[in-house]
């Protein structure tokens, strides 16, 4: 569950998901309360043993108005809530790294709003026992982005990218679904 991030990984991998029996659903610009209204038909009605949930960058870059943590978060907590209430085991992820918004370029903090999202994240799924996949630190480079080698815009993974965030969600969901 997710936003263009999710969306372009099936377009660059879909083997990734086929292989694995993954169902992606991201879509473009999408905020954490839009992802929230979709979440019973794209999530609960599919009935999958987990759901990896990706929110956030778009809140950050302020796509549907003003960034106000603890709404962001509390829309990853009803999401999470809702898979559980359903039997569906929860993995939550990381914002991915980005240095900078290039749709958004007033935005000059995105870097320290990312990092303090993420902490809220980690420890929200440490103290509900959820599975946590911290694609930021793996693919973080040394001004808080994510690096060209992983990217075209700073944003959005290429498949060098994708490639690192397989591997880690992979691991997370052999951990949460046995």
């Amino acid at each position: 569950m997710g936003n263009s991030i999710t969306e372009g990984w099936v377009g660059t991998h879909p083997e990734f998901f086929t292989e694995n029996n993954y169902i992606g659903r991201g879509i473009s610009g999408q905020t954490s309360p839009q992802m929230l209204m979709r979440f019973y038909g794209d999530v609960v009605a599919l009935k999958p043993k987990a759901v990896v949930i990706n929110a956030g960058t778009n809140d950050v870059a302020e796509n549907t108005g003003a960034y106000h943590p603890d709404f962001t978060l509390n829309n990853i907590k009803a999401m999470a809530s809702i898979a559980e209430a359903n039997g569906i085991k929860v993995i939550l992820t990381s914002v991915l790294p980005a240095s900078q918004i290039k749709w958004r370029l007033d935005i000059k903090d995105a870097p320290q709003k990312i990092i303090a999202l993420n902490k809220e994240i980690e420890a929200y799924a440490k103290a509900n026992k959820y599975g946590y996949v911290d694609y930021f630190s793996a693919m973080k480079d040394e001004k808080n982005g994510l690096p060209e080698k992983l990217s075209k815009d700073g944003v959005h993974p290429n498949g060098d990218g994708y490639k690192i965030m397989e591997k880690l969600v992979k691991e997370e969901i052999k951990k949460i679904v046995k």
